[in-house]
């Protein structure tokens, strides 16, 4: 399971008068944007473009900062979206997987917990590089 984007971009920023020092970190999470995909064994399970990333990599870092013992299923409740859970990321059996209540059929194949932690901090990284490489400053996005 892999999580990732391209054409990464914040055009409406400027359009709303902000810029990389004045840009609130509401408008961050909403207007960094990029075409995202939920890929698994090398093809794209789910897609969207103009998704905001840095909001989802915010929200994720988020989750995985709450204690093991009360830390439930992952529902990105999004400003943008009227659908909560339009990333859902579920405990089963076997492990954990990743879906889109927008496709509620569509689950990748479940992954252990250490896989899935990895694949965050690696799209939680390439995110806040990304957001580095278009000026703004990445700390708003927790590290994980």
């Amino acid at each position: 399971m892999r999580l990732t984007f391209r054409n990464i971009g914040a055009p409406d920023l400027p359009k709303r008068g902000y810029t990389p020092d004045n840009a609130p970190i509401a408008a961050l999470l909403l207007d960094i944007e990029a075409d995202f995909s939920i890929e698994e064994d090398g093809r794209t399970l789910w897609s969207e473009e103009l998704f905001q990333v840095a909001e989802l990599a915010y929200r994720m870092a988020q989750w995985l900062q709450v204690p093991d013992e009360v830390r439930g299923n992952f529902e990105l409740d999004s400003m943008d979206w009227a659908e909560r859970g339009v990333i859902r990321i579920v405990r089963c059996d076997e492990g954990w997987r990743v879906g889109t209540a927008l496709e509620p059929d569509l689950w990748t194949a479940p992954v252990p917990w250490g896989d899935l932690v990895a694949e965050i901090r690696r799209f939680d990284r390439a995110v806040r590089e990304a957001t580095a490489s278009l000026g703004f400053n990445p700390d708003f996005i927790p590290q994980v």
